[in-house]
């Protein structure tokens, strides 16, 4: 049976992933410093408390587990405004702490890494598709540690020291069908969270931006519901060995829909979820904000056999689902 460490496995993707794992087969060992993440995400897994820089922790857990295979990397501080007041505190907890995980690794003799990255490294402003050639131009702190780490990691794989497959995605949604785990925020500052709390709140949702050069003038972003992020990992764990062969030694991976979705579709695709439907109000656009982007998974249905499965009205309902578990183990 195979067996891989997820790093950041008690937050809301490494958890996902760990669950995904065991509905394949596959033995998760969760790492995490719970500075985030849940300790009730880790029930019935493995777990190991402490962080990813530890050196002494990571060789514990190989002299525990030799028969790990691969390390799935999701630990990781992502709120954007948080990285934007505290970059000190975030090129810390997501370069300079990778790098000494990375070296922990590699003395441990597991070559193996699937890096969660984000398609936020990409200049994505004009409404427009990327792809993994795409220019990168990323816009905040929080985005230039992804892009930092992949280019760290990429040095260290071209000088054989590791393999490093790294996944990009924009904006995960929804929760572990069996609602196992789910976003642990109470509230969360992405559009549908911001949507779901408007609604619930019975006020108008203001869709900021109607000019933008997208199919309906208001901004545009890639929604993948999280249990398909989760199985894409899966399949990078299975296919690692037969995509990265000979001197390719790291390779990047959008995973994402193909065509986005605007800020109107994602409110006509919650009304088609709610009983009550959600009032919404135009407003101008935000300073800073830009049209956005959605990624091309072109590659990942070639390297990966992956496409997402699940509708963004599945990922809604996930989400709303997952909110009264999400309270009783916050209010725990």
């Amino acid at each position: 049976m195979t067996t891989v460490l997820i790093a950041g496995g008690a937050g809301y993707i490494g958890s996902t992933v760990a669950s995904a794992c065991l509905d394949a087969g596959i033995t998760p060992l969760i790492l995490d410093n719970l500075v985030r993440g849940r300790r009730e995400f880790t029930e019935g897994r493995t777990f190991y408390e402490g962080d990813i820089a530890d050196g002494a922790l990571i060789d514990r857990i190989f002299s525990e587990h030799p028969e790990i295979s691969a390390v799935v990397h999701c630990a990781a501080l992502i709120v954007v405004p948080e990285s934007v007041a505290d970059p000190i505190g975030y090129y810390e907890a997501n370069v300079s702490k990778s790098l000494d995980f990375v070296r922990h690794l590699y003395r441990n003799g597991c070559d193996r890494i699937i890096f969660s990255s984000s398609a936020s490294i990409y200049q994505a402003e004009d409404g427009s598709a990327v792809n993994e050639d795409s220019p990168l131009a990323p816009q905040s702190p929080y985005a230039r540690t992804k892009a930092v780490c992949e280019e760290m990691f990429a040095d260290i794989a071209a000088a054989g020291k590791m393999r490093v497959l790294s996944l990009r995605y924009f904006n995960p949604v929804g929760a572990d069908p069996e609602l196992r785990t789910g976003l642990q925020l109470r509230r969360p500052s992405h559009a549908l969270g911001v949507l779901i709390r408007a609604h619930q709140e019975g006020r108008p949702f203001p869709i900021t931006g109607t000019n933008y050069p997208t199919r309906d003038g208001t901004g545009i972003r890639d929604y993948v519901h999280v249990w398909d992020l989760a199985a894409a990992h899966i399949a990078a764990i299975e296919r690692f060995d037969s995509i990265l062969t000979g001197l390719e030694r790291s390779i990047a991976i959008n995973l994402g829909t193909g065509s986005g979705t605007t800020v109107r579709e994602l409110c006509d695709a919650f009304n088609r979820v709610v009983s009550t439907p959600l009032a919404t109000t135009d407003a101008g656009p935000r300073p800073g904000d830009v049209a956005g982007g959605y990624t091309k998974s072109d590659r990942a249905a070639q390297l990966l056999g992956w496409t997402p499965k699940l509708s963004l009205e599945d990922g809604i309902r996930s989400a709303l689902d997952w909110i009264p578990v999400r309270d009783a183990l916050l209010e725990a």
